[in-house]
């Protein structure tokens, strides 16, 4: 609940998930086009893109089935110095 909502309590009026899934995308960009793209597959947007005070830009959605999805670009994680 914290890092999606700021809050130690997850709302009430959500249900509580069971699992959380992340996704580590190619860009900072790449977060919102991927929240934007969940949303439109069923997934409720909790927290679109957001640059953390760390560095990583995240966004948080809640599957159909409940399931919390992180999407985020960790920086640190992707090497742009070689060809992939």
């Amino acid at each position: 609940a914290e890092s999606t909502f700021g809050t130690p309590e997850w709302p009430a009026d959500l249900p509580t998930p069971q699992a959380w899934m992340e996704l580590d995308v190619e860009s900072a960009d790449a977060v919102g086009a991927a929240a934007a793209e969940m949303e439109a597959a069923g997934h409720r947007v909790l927290r679109g893109a957001l640059e953390e005070p760390w560095g990583q830009t995240t966004a948080r959605l809640l599957s159909p089935e409940g399931l919390l999805v992180g999407i985020s670009f960790t920086p640190w994680m992707h090497d742009h110095d070689h060809d992939h």
